[in-house]
C-alpha cells in the first residue's frame, strides 16, 4: 500500500505542473524547445551575464520553416514557466533560404544551470511583435545589426542613433549582413545620448574582419578638443588609445577572419577584449566626448603624415555602444554565441498542439490557489483508494482463507474439537489470513490450560463453555477492530472531500470578481475562464468523494459479512462442545451404573 501510494504522489506531483503548464496559448499550433546553457558544456562563460540578448540563429538544420508565417510574425518567445513573454528582435527570416537571425531578450542569462524556453509559431493570425527597442535594454545607446541595403544603418534601441553616412553592404558576414569600410568614414550622430562625460563608464564592441593587416588601421574614433578615443589595429594587433596613451600589444587578430572586439572603461581602467577575452588594458579615465564619432577612416588627418590613422580595409558588424560597463561573461556570451559554431543555444524537437478539449482550456485558467486545493484533494484521493485497494485484498484473502478453513473444520466432525489444531492439515497461509483459525486457535488454548489444571475436559460445565466463548468473543472483537483499521479515513474522505473543493471554488470565485472590479470592467469572456476553474474545486472534490463513497459501502458490506461468519462459528464451536460434553457425561453415568 505504501508503494502504492508513493507511486500515486509521485505520478501527480509529476502531472499537475504539466498540466498548469501545457501550452502557453492555443492559438498557436507549434512550439520548439531552445535551451540556453552558459555553463561548461555549452557557452562556458564562467560567470552570469545578467540581461542579455541572444542570438537565436535557425537554419534548416534545426528548423524546417514549416507552419511559420513567411515573415515570422507570429514567433513568440515564452520563459521556461511557459507564462512570461520574452522581448526579441527579428535581423532575418527568409524561409524559402530556410535561415532566420532572431535576437532574444534574456532577462538573466546564469552560468549555473540550462536555462529553457519555448518558441511558439504557428498562428496566421498573430500581428508581428518582435521590438527591437524592447529586447536590448535601455544601457545600449547605440546597436547597429547592418541589415540595410542602400541606407544608412539605423539605431535598433529607442535613442534613435542612426548612422549620418552610407557604407557598402556585405553578405555572408558572422551575423546576416554587414559593412565594408576603408573608403570613406561611417559617421555615427552626435547625440545626447551617445556624449560620454569625463571618467564615465564606456562599452564599445563588434565583429570586424581585416582584409589586409596593415599599420595604424582606425576602426572606431571619437576626438572632442584635445581629448581622444581610438580603437584600432596595427599590423594585426588590436589597440585602444586615449589621449595618446596606448594599450600594451595583446591578442592578434587575422587578416580574412571574423574576430569580437570590445573595449569597456569603468572609472580610471580600460579594457580591451578580444574574443571575449581580455587582452591589454590601459590605466586611465575617459575623456569627454560629446562630438560625432567615425568607423573605418580619420575625419580630419593631421598634418604629420606619420601621425595619421590609416582607413581600416575590411567588414564590421554587430557594432554595439553602451553606456554602461558590461561583464566580461556578456561580453564572452557575445564573441561565443553570435557565430555560427554557437554551443549556448541547442533546440528540441518541435512539438505539435494536441486537439485542446474544454477541460483543457479550464486546467490552463486555473489559478495557484485552485492548484493547490486540487493537490490536497489529490493527495486525499491517493490516499483514499490505497486504503480500498489494500482492504479489499485484505477481506479477499480472509475470506478465501476462512472458506478453506471450515471446509478443514467441517471434516472432522466428530473427531475431539483439537484434533485440528494437533494436525497438520491446515495450511499456514490460512492460519495467517483466516479470523476463524485465530478464534479456534484461542478456544482450543482456553480447552488446553483448563486441562492443563485438572479440569476434566470429559465433563466441561456451563460455566466452562461460557468461559471458553467469552474469550472467542474478545478475539473476535479485536478482529472486527483490525478490519475496521483506516476505514476512519474513508469516511474522513467521503465528509471532507467536498467541503475543500468547495472552499476552492469559493476562494477562486472570490478572486475573478476582485479582479474582474481592478479591471472595471465585466465581460463573459474575463470571468467565464476564471469561473470554470473555481467550480473545477467542487467537482474535483465530488470525484474525490463519491468513489470512497462507494468503496466505502462495498468493503463495510464484507467487514460485515466476515463478522457474521465469525459470530457463526463461535456459535457452532460453543454447540459442538457442549454435545461432546453431553455424550462425555453420558457414558460416564453408563460406565458407573
Amino acid at each position: 500500500m505504501r508503494r502504492f501510494l508513493l507511486l500515486l504522489l509521485t505520478s501527480l506531483s509529476a502531472l499537475l505542473p504539466s498540466l498548469a503548464h501545457a501550452w502557453w496559448q492555443p492559438d498557436w499550433a507549434y512550439r520548439k524547445p531552445v535551451t540556453i546553457d552558459a555553463g561548461p558544456q555549452g557557452g562556458a562563460l564562467g560567470g552570469d551575464a545578467g540581461r542579455t540578448p541572444v542570438l537565436v540563429r535557425l537554419h534548416t538544420g534545426n528548423f524546417s520553416f514549416e507552419g511559420v508565417s513567411e515573415t515570422g510574425a507570429d514567433l513568440r518567445f515564452v520563459a521556461a514557466d511557459d507564462k512570461t513573454v520574452l522581448n526579441h528582435q527579428i535581423e532575418q527570416f527568409d524561409p524559402l533560404l530556410g535561415m532566420a537571425l532572431v535576437w532574444v531578450d534574456v532577462p538573466n542569462l546564469q552560468a549555473a544551470a540550462p536555462q529553457p524556453i519555448w518558441m511558439y509559431y504557428g498562428n496566421p493570425k498573430a500581428p508581428a511583435s518582435g521590438n527591437g527597442q524592447l529586447s536590448f535594454d535601455p544601457n545600449f545607446t547605440l546597436v547597429y545589426h547592418f541589415a540595410e541595403t542602400g541606407a544608412p544603418a539605423r539605431d535598433t534601441t529607442a535613442y534613435g542613433n542612426h548612422a549620418q553616412s552610407t557604407a557598402q553592404p556585405v553578405e555572408g558576414t558572422v551575423i546576416g549582413r554587414g559593412a565594408q569600410l576603408g573608403n570613406a568614414p561611417l559617421m555615427l550622430p552626435a547625440s545626447p545620448s551617445l556624449a560620454v562625460p569625463a571618467g564615465s563608464a564606456f562599452t564599445f564592441s563588434a565583429w570586424v574582419r581585416p582584409d589586409t593587416l596593415g599599420p595604424r588601421q582606425v576602426v572606431y574614433l571619437r576626438r572632442d578638443g584635445t581629448g581622444e578615443l581610438v580603437v584600432g589595429i596595427d599590423q594585426g594587433v588590436p589597440f585602444v588609445q586615449v589621449n595618446g596613451q596606448r594599450s600594451n600589444p595583446g591578442q592578434p587578430v587575422q587578416a580574412g577572419q571574423w574576430s569580437h572586439l570590445a573595449v569597456k572603461a569603468e572609472g580610471s581602467t580600460i579594457a580591451l577584449m578580444v574574443g571575449g577575452r581580455q587582452a591589454a588594458t590601459l590605466a586611465t579615465p575617459l575623456p569627454a566626448l560629446n562630438t560625432a564619432a567615425a568607423l573605418g577612416a580619420d575625419t580630419a588627418p593631421p598634418a604629420d603624415p606619420a601621425q595619421a590613422w590609416m582607413p581600416f580595409a575590411g567588414a564590421i558588424d554587430e557594432l554595439r555602444l553602451s553606456k554602461v560597463a558590461r561583464p566580461d561573461a556578456q561580453l564572452l556570451a557575445d564573441a561565443v554565441s553570435q557565430g555560427a559554431d554557437s554551443r549556448l543555444t541547442t533546440f528540441g524537437p518541435d512539438e505539435q498542439q494536441a486537439g485542446k478539449s474544454h477541460f483543457g482550456f479550464i486546467l490552463a485558467a486555473m489559478p495557484l490557489d485552485a492548484w493547490i486545493v486540487v493537490a490536497i484533494l489529490g493527495v486525499m484521493m491517493a490516499m483514499s483508494w490505497a486504503i480500498m485497494i489494500g482492504k479489499g485484498r485484505s477481506y479477499g484473502a480472509m475470506d478465501r482463507a476462512n472458506a478453506a478453513f471450515m471446509g478443514f473444520f467441517r471434516e472432522t466432525a466428530g473427531a475431539p474439537l483439537d484434533s485440528l489444531a494437533r494436525s497438520d492439515k491446515v495450511p499456514a497461509g490460512v492460519k495467517a489470513d483466516s479470523p476463524l483459525w485465530r478464534l479456534y486457535e484461542v478456544a482450543v488454548e482456553e480447552m488446553r490450560r483448563r486441562h492443563a489444571r485438572g479440569y476434566d475436559m470429559n465433563s466441561v460445565s456451563t460455566a466452562t463453555i461460557g468461559a471458553i466463548r467469552a474469550a472467542m468473543d474478545g478475539v473476535m472483537v479485536r478482529e472486527n477492530e483490525r478490519m475496521s483499521k483506516r476505514m476512519n479515513w474513508l469516511s474522513t474522505t467521503i465528509e471532507g472531500a467536498p467541503y475543500v473543493g468547495l472552499f476552492g471554488t469559493v476562494i477562486g470565485i472570490m478572486l475573478v470578481f476582485v479582479v474582474a472590479a481592478m479591471a472595471g470592467a465585466v465581460d463573459i469572456n474575463s470571468v467565464a475562464p476564471g469561473m470554470a476553474a473555481a467550480l473545477l474545486c467542487t467537482a474535483a472534490g465530488l470525484g474525490v468523494a463519491i468513489p470512497a463513497l462507494f468503496g466505502y459501502n462495498w468493503l463495510a458490506s464484507r467487514s460485515d459479512a466476515i463478522g457474521a461468519d465469525m459470530a457463526v462459528f463461535v456459535d457452532e464451536f460453543a454447540t459442538r462442545l457442549a454435545e461432546e460434553q453431553g455424550e462425555g457425561r453420558e457414558i460416564a453415568r453408563l460406565r458407573s451404573a
